[in-house]
């Protein structure tokens, strides 16, 4: 398919999605988000609420940093 084809089709989706808008059931979109709201809330956890241990990322002796003189 050639540029200009494509283009022209792009065109066509994207002016279909901006005016012609799909008629939307709001009692069933709501039913379906009350649900899901419900369960999520209550299985939530911090998992960085009781963060004691030691950082792992921290320097330790092995990752010392080594300079080499250049100038011999």
């Amino acid at each position: 398919m050639g540029r200009g084809r494509q283009k022209a089709k792009n065109t066509k989706v994207a002016r279909e999605l901006k005016y012609f808008s799909p008629n939307t059931d709001y009692s069933a979109l709501e039913a379906e988000l009350s649900a899901k709201a419900g369960s999520e809330n209550e299985e939530y956890v911090d998992r960085w609420a009781e963060d004691t241990e030691e950082d792992d990322y921290a320097p330790s002796d092995d990752d010392r940093v080594v300079e080499l003189d250049d100038d011999k």
